[in-house]
């Protein structure tokens, strides 16, 4: 049975509900433990941060981990896709938290993973947030404008935590990255953010591919559509270098795909 949260639109189990609590809802057994806190954004929109946010909590929430999301942007698209996998019954679903639950004591309080989707339009929630992140992955697509974006964003997040002991990682890595190989963008991109301080650039990489549009409008991650695709090879791929201690991801058969309703494959 699912609840309404009375002021959020977020997703109750009734056991949940019972507890008191909120909690994802997983295939298998759920990991509790002190939280971790992985911020996704960047200074400049269209980084795809929400696409990011959206496939890592159903990533680690079929892995069997207790995560959560909070979606702290204006335009709620986090939110918008986690309604739409409610309304499409996929499963496992996820839960995610508007700016008005009171963000600062659930992260708290949570024990397992938390995703924090956050962008400029809101910077005192993003503030926030890197103040009590152990982890900002920052997504950036290949031009040069992003890249003078990130500098600007490393700087608001070294001038955030300045007092802190142990300062967040920061990790960078190149999205929505052009697919022909003729095209230098990617490439520059790279090797303009290798030369900033203080921040680790990841070799992973995720294209620009039209399987994540596909996805996203049906309430799916990439790696739950049918078939196999590139986009679900890069995501995961992705996930894994996050994530090196859980387990490798493991595609449903056939015949639980089937009881989800199918959609086509896509490889580019």
């Amino acid at each position: 049975m699912v609840f309404k949260h009375p002021v959020n639109p977020v997703i109750y189990t009734l056991e949940a509900a019972v507890n008191r609590q909120c909690v994802s809802v997983t295939l298998g057994t759920i990991r509790k433990r002190p939280a971790m806190i992985t911020v996704i954004g960047n200074l400049k929109g269209g980084c795809g941060k929400s696409t990011i946010t959206f496939n890592l909590a159903i990533w680690l929430a079929g892995a069997g981990e207790n995560v959560v999301a909070f979606d702290l942007d204006p335009q709620a698209t986090l939110s918008d896709v986690a309604e739409v996998r409610q309304e499409e019954g996929v499963q496992p679903a996820i839960t995610v938290y508007r700016p008005e639950s009171n963000p600062t004591k659930i992260m708290r309080e949570h024990q397992g993973e938390v995703l924090v989707d956050v962008g400029a339009s809101n910077l005192w929630a993003m503030r926030q947030a890197i103040a009590m992140a152990q982890r900002i992955l920052v997504p950036v697509p290949p031009s040069q404008a992003d890249v003078w974006s990130t500098a600007r964003f490393r700087d608001i997040i070294n001038e955030t935590v300045i007092n802190r002991k142990e300062p967040p990682e920061i990790l960078l890595f190149i999205n929505r990255a052009d697919t022909h190989p003729g095209i230098r963008e990617s490439r520059e991109t790279e090797s303009a953010l290798a030369s900033l301080a203080g921040v680790t650039l990841l070799e992973n990489r995720i294209c620009q591919r039209t399987a994540y549009r596909r996805s996203f409008s049906e309430g799916r991650a990439v790696f739950e559509l049918p078939g196999g695709n590139k986009a679900a090879e890069e995501f995961l791929g992705l996930a894994a270098r996050l994530y090196p201690e859980l387990p490798p991801f493991r595609k449903k058969s056939n015949k639980a795909q089937r009881l989800n309703k199918e959609s086509p494959s896509d490889d580019g």
